[in-house]
């Protein structure tokens, strides 16, 4: 497996979004996205996405050079629209727009529409931990049009993905980040099973008369993927949807083809609020990192090394990559290389 340097990794992004029509600012944040997911173990979420954003430029799906812009606010909301440009640069500027907003008034509620694909949902948390604040975050409206998930009790698909995201700062220790789509398991997961002709586990997928079943052929013209956790999962996945689309008004911001059938009616939310609303810094930072600590110590069961808190594999992951390399599966670089080629992007050494 080809291994490559954070920066190479980084130089490779931005130069073939340049090259297919982003701007410089555009490019740099889009590659810092991708390659921090990478960096975090979140491979779904890293490069292996640049080919579908470069086809989604040449098919006229977004504007790569477009910059978002708040459309109204007050001194705790704000509305974000991504005027179409890369999800993850209107995703950043709503979270920015949070965060200054929470400083000034310990709170803010900030959503964006007219964006594409985000990315990783706990880059998000991340940002608002870094700067002592909590972040809860909701993305949804993908099954709009391209319904994937089934409503618990449901035997035909009406929902999607559904990502939740939340953060809390830990004091010294590293934070607390959860970061989950609200299905069972991830689509590209179901394509993958499809493709070697194999089942997913049992709990996952349902039929065309909604009974459970592992035999992925029929995915997605019939039945559907299902929540985590049956009711309890499905829950957040429907609250995922009231709080992200519905609130965000992302329907009635739609323009034509622009976004295309999956994204054009995303809408995400970010509530964000100071870790020190209730207490000194010092003293949440004292008694969260002591509860990090208790949980961390607590005595692991058979097949388990340790007990984790959410976030603590991809900051492992972050330092051990960022030393050893990014570790990138053969037929993702050899994707990769060849977009790079086709638009005579120099490709950097990898081992």
């Amino acid at each position: 497996m080809p291994t490559i340097t954070a920066d190479n990794l980084h130089d490779l992004t931005r130069r073939v979004l340049l090259a297919a029509g982003a701007d410089d600012r555009n490019a740099s944040r889009v590659a810092d996205a991708l390659v921090l997911s990478n960096l975090s173990g979140v491979d779904t979420h890293g490069v292996f996405h640049l080919p579908r954003y470069v086809n989604e430029i040449r098919e006229g799906m977004f504007v790569p050079t477009a910059w978002p812009e708040v459309v109204t606010e007050t001194p705790t909301t704000a509305l974000v629209s991504g005027n179409w440009t890369f999800g993850h640069v209107v995703a950043k500027y709503a979270m920015d727009v949070a965060i200054a907003k929470a400083r000034d008034q310990n709170v803010a509620t900030v959503s964006l529409v007219k964006a594409m694909h985000i990315g990783r949902v706990g880059e998000y948390a991340e940002m608002a931990v870094a700067n002592g604040m909590i972040a809860l975050v909701w993305a949804s409206g993908y099954g709009a049009e391209v319904p994937v998930a089934v409503p618990f009790g449901g035997r035909e698909p009406l929902l999607h993905t559904n990502p939740i995201a939340i953060g809390v700062p830990a004091g010294d220790e590293t934070p607390m980040i959860m970061d989950f789509a609200t299905t069972r398991i991830a689509g590209s997961k179901v394509r993958t099973a499809q493709v070697k002709g194999e089942q997913v586990p049992a709990g996952s997928l349902v039929d065309e008369a909604g009974n459970p079943t592992t035999d992925p052929s029929g995915y997605p013209t019939s039945g559907g993927m299902i929540a985590f956790g049956e009711h309890k999962g499905y829950a957040f996945m429907l609250a995922d949807e009231f709080l992200g689309r519905v609130l965000a008004g992302a329907d009635g911001h739609v323009e034509g083809e622009l976004g295309g059938s999956l994204m054009r009616r995303q809408g995400v939310t970010m509530i964000v609020f100071r870790a020190d609303l209730f207490q000194p810094m010092a003293d949440f930072a004292r008694r969260s990192a002591e509860l990090k600590r208790q949980v961390n110590s607590v005595p692991p069961a058979a097949g388990f090394d340790q007990v984790l808190v959410p976030g603590d594999l991809e900051a492992r992951a972050r330092e051990k990559r960022s030393r050893e390399g990014i570790p990138i599966p053969a037929e993702v670089w050899k994707t990769l290389t060849d977009l790079a080629d086709g638009l005579e992007v120099p490709v950097p050494p990898v081992t």
